[in-house]
């Protein structure tokens, strides 16, 4: 996906978000983030679009100076009004920042704008998710987005990943609508390969969509999985993204 693809992405999830959330029980629980309420995800998803704004539009990371609007106190519509501001803000903080901005990043990208425009399009994706599952079944991610949100998962949260302790055992990922396909290892560079994916000791077969929620750790339709099941369980072991940026409570994206 291109920037502008992934700011017209963007605007759509943060826009169901905000949807979702105008509906939903915001005391309700989330599925895919046990300690959370729906609530929850909503001041924290708009504490994070403030702090990414804030960061193509500074340069700056200090986390001594993430935004004071943290939307705190704020509950049922006006914290749902007070998302869609900060989500408005970050949409036209990207979309008129120049190419070349300056800011920090912490994933491989080909820019720092390319880098948040796609890291915003998949936090508040999966969160919509969340805000989603808190009231219901979860809407299917657009395909293209959903293999982007997976690449981005895989070659760069996963590859990060500490190599310390026993090798990871491989995983393959096999979208059934889409001729990609990854053999991955957490703490090392993924394959991007559908063949030598399917060759993994445990292989996951479903829609794009599914395979980019259940990775998430979320809850996701049918996975046809073949292999050892030992390999899922040790992927939710490794794969817990730990936000240290801001929120109401520390993140498990």
């Amino acid at each position: 996906m291109e920037i502008a693809e992934h700011l017209t992405a963007l605007k759509n999830e943060g826009s169901l978000l905000a949807a979702t959330a105008e509906r939903v029980d915001h005391e309700a629980p989330v599925p895919g983030c046990p300690a959370w309420q729906v609530g929850d995800v909503v001041r924290h998803t708009g504490l994070v679009h403030r702090w990414a704004a804030a960061a193509v539009r500074d340069g700056g990371r200090d986390h001594a100076r993430y935004p004071d609007d943290d939307g705190a106190g704020l509950t049922g519509a006006e914290l749902v009004e007070w998302f869609r501001i900060g989500h408005a803000t970050l949409l036209d903080t990207l979309s008129s920042a120049a190419p070349d901005v300056s800011a920090f990043t912490f994933l491989p990208a080909p820019s720092p704008l390319a880098f948040w425009a796609r890291r915003q399009t998949h936090e508040t994706g999966i969160h919509r998710a969340d805000v989603e599952s808190g009231g219901g079944a979860i809407t299917p991610f657009d395909r293209a987005e959903a293999l982007d949100g997976i690449d981005e998962l895989v070659g760069g949260f996963a590859a990060r990943r500490s190599k310390d302790g026993e090798p990871a055992p491989p995983l393959g990922v096999v979208p059934t609508d889409s001729d990609r396909g990854w053999l991955v290892r957490p703490g090392a560079e993924p394959v991007r390969d559908a063949a030598a994916a399917a060759g993994a000791d445990l292989v996951l077969r479903g829609t794009a969509s599914d395979l980019h929620l259940l990775l998430w750790n979320r809850p996701a339709g049918e996975i046809e999985t073949t292999g050892d099941p030992a390999v899922l369980a040790d992927w939710r072991k490794r794969i817990r993204v730990r936000w240290g940026g801001p929120g109401p409570r520390r993140s498990r994206t």
